[in-house]
């Protein structure tokens, strides 16, 4: 039940209360409300606590280009949804570690033993969090946000959550972009070659694509592909 509590308390990571009063205050209205709406609010909260974690991690970036892959090699339905959101999920985990061992050590494990208050619990939390997203952050994308908000922070720290989440996951998108961009080149190559040929032999009926995947699916293969690619994922954040 503590954790749970603390999933529900976590939600507050993206708000920045200039007063601690305010939160105190909540919580002492969650604690008066009735069984049955706890329990409904735990579930609403439960349920879009995913979308919230996906937003703030190496998801967004691992699963474009997972997804992208696919198209490049020209086989849009293989591997399947289930597997690449199952291999980002687990890479996302992977990645991840250090900053969840961190909110665990600082923030979880102390809050569940009550050595620290709510309020507490949510700022040692959101500090590692905070801390990869600006360190994987595009300087121009937070600057497009902070200019958009109009805030005025004195320094990176200062930037609040609601500025800097959409931000890091613009600069996601663009980083995934680029990757498969760089993924593409060697399969458009062969796409070409194998067209080139078909054109040249009069075989305009016969689609290039038929004969350029077992090409494509070779040379992905031969060069370790899902190796190189996972590595230059992992790689790619910094900590």
């Amino acid at each position: 039940m503590g954790k749970a509590l603390f999933i529900l308390l976590s939600l507050f990571v993206f708000f920045d209360f200039s007063q601690a009063d305010l939160l105190t205050e909540t919580l002492q209205n969650f604690n008066r409300l009735d069984t049955s709406l706890k329990i409904l609010l735990l579930i609403t909260v439960l349920s879009i606590a995913p979308a919230i974690l996906i937003s703030m991690t190496s998801f967004v970036r691992i699963v474009i280009v997972l997804s992208l892959l696919r198209h490049a090699l020209g086989i849009p339905t293989a591997p399947p949804n289930q597997v690449i959101v199952g291999l980002a999920l687990f890479l996302t985990f992977f990645i991840m570690k250090p900053v969840f061992d961190k909110i665990n050590e600082v923030s979880l494990t102390p809050y569940l033993k009550k050595q620290i208050s709510d309020v507490q619990a949510i700022e040692n939390a959101k500090q590692p969090l905070k801390e990869f997203m600006l360190k994987n952050t595009r300087k121009e994308d937070l600057k497009l946000f902070i200019d958009i908000s109009k805030e005025k922070p004195q320094k990176l720290e200062d930037v609040s959550m609601t500025t800097l989440i959409p931000a890091f996951m613009i600069s996601e998108i663009k980083t995934a972009f680029e990757i498969v961009f760089i993924i593409y080149l060697p399969f458009i190559v062969i796409d070409f070659v194998v067209a080139s040929i078909l054109m040249s032999m009069g075989m305009m009926m016969v689609p290039p694509m038929f004969i350029s995947l077992p090409f494509k699916l070779m040379l992905f293969v031969l060069a370790d592909g899902w190796e190189l690619l996972t590595k230059a994922l992992i790689q790619s954040y910094k900590f």
